[in-house]
C-alpha cells in the first residue's frame, strides 16, 4: 500500500486543461498520486488518458491548471489564466524524477540492448561508463534479459522490447514511473511477461501511474483506479471499491463492456 506517512503527493495535478486547436482534450483533470501508490487510469480510447500522462512530464504543455512533482511546481496558472512553466534547467531536473514507458517501446534500433540502457546515464547524468554498465546489467537481470544484453532490438520479441524499455527507464533511477498503455501493442501471449515485471515494481513500492486496458492488472495491482472519459476524470476510487461500484454511470458501462 502507499506510504500514508508521506506528507506531499508524488504527483499533484490540479485542474489540468489541454487543447489541440479547437478541441478540448483535457477538461480540468485533478489527480494526486501518493508515494508508493500504483494508480491505473482506464477509460475508452480518445478519453485523454495518454495526453494527461504526457502533460505530467512535459511531453505536452498544459493550457491551464497546475502540475507539481514531489512538492515542486512544474507548471502553474496565475489569476489571469496565464499558464507558465519553471525555467528550462529546473524543468529538466524535475522531469528527470519521472521515467516513461511508451506503447511502442521507442528503443534505439542501431544500439544493442546494453547500449540502449547506458546511453542516457552516460550522456545526461555524466555517469562513468563502467558504473552505467554495472547498473544496466543489474536491471537487465531484474527483467530477466541478461542473455540479451548484446542483441539489437530487431532480434527481440515485443515483450522483450518492452521489458528493455522498462529497464532503460529505471536506469535513470526515477522516483516515479509513467506507463502509457505498455501492453497494447503486444500479442496476448507476450503481455504477461511485461505485466509480471510491472507487478514486481509495484511490490517494491515504486510509485506508478499506468494508463492501461488490462483490467486484471488494474484490479489486482493498482491501489487506485481512475476512470477518464471525454477529457474528464469522472471517478477515482480504491481498486476494490471501484470494481465493486465505480460510482459513475459511464464508468459502470465501461466496466460492463470490458469485463
Amino acid at each position: 500500500m502507499p506510504d500514508s506517512t508521506s506528507e506531499l503527493p508524488m504527483i499533484d495535478a490540479k485542474g489540468v486543461k489541454k487543447h489541440f486547436g479547437h478541441q478540448e482534450v483535457l477538461r480540468g483533470v485533478t489527480l494526486q498520486v501518493a508515494r508508493g501508490e500504483v494508480v491505473a487510469i482506464i477509460g475508452p480510447s480518445g478519453s485523454g488518458k495518454s495526453t494527461f500522462l504526457r502533460c505530467l512530464n512535459h511531453l505536452e504543455t498544459i493550457d491551464g491548471g497546475s502540475v507539481t512533482i514531489e512538492g515542486e511546481a512544474l507548471a502553474r496558472t496565475d489569476a489571469q489564466g496565464r499558464c507558465s512553466y519553471v525555467p528550462d534547467a529546473e524543468l529538466r531536473r524535475i522531469c528527470a524524477k519521472m521515467g516513461m514507458v511508451f506503447q511502442h517501446f521507442n528503443l534505439f534500433p542501431h544500439l544493442t540492448v546494453l547500449e540502449n540502457l547506458i546511453e542516457a546515464p552516460i550522456v545526461v547524468q555524466r555517469m562513468a561508463r563502467d558504473a552505467a554498465i554495472a547498473r544496466a546489467e543489474t536491471l537487465l537481470a531484474k527483467v530477466g534479459l541478461s542473455a540479451k544484453r548484446d542483441n539489437y532490438p530487431a532480434r527481440l520479441s515485443g515483450g522483450q522490447k518492452q521489458r528493455v524499455a522498462i529497464a532503460r527507464a529505471l536506469c535513470m533511477q526515477p522516483d516515479i514511473m509513467l506507463f502509457d498503455e505498455p501492453t497494447s501493442a503486444l500479442d496476448p501471449e507476450l503481455t504477461g511477461e511485461v505485466l509480471r515485471t510491472m507487478r514486481e515494481l509495484a511490490d517494491e513500492r515504486m510509485t506508478m501511474l499506468v494508463v492501461t486496458h488490462e483490467m486484471g492488472f488494474a484490479r489486482e495491482v493498482a491501489h487506485t483506479v481512475a476512470f477518464m472519459d471525454q477529457g474528464e476524470l469522472l471517478a477515482a476510487r480504491p481498486a476494490r471499491e471501484f470494481f465493486a461500484d465505480p460510482g459513475n454511470e459511464r464508468a459502470q458501462a465501461f466496466l460492463h463492456h470490458m469485463l
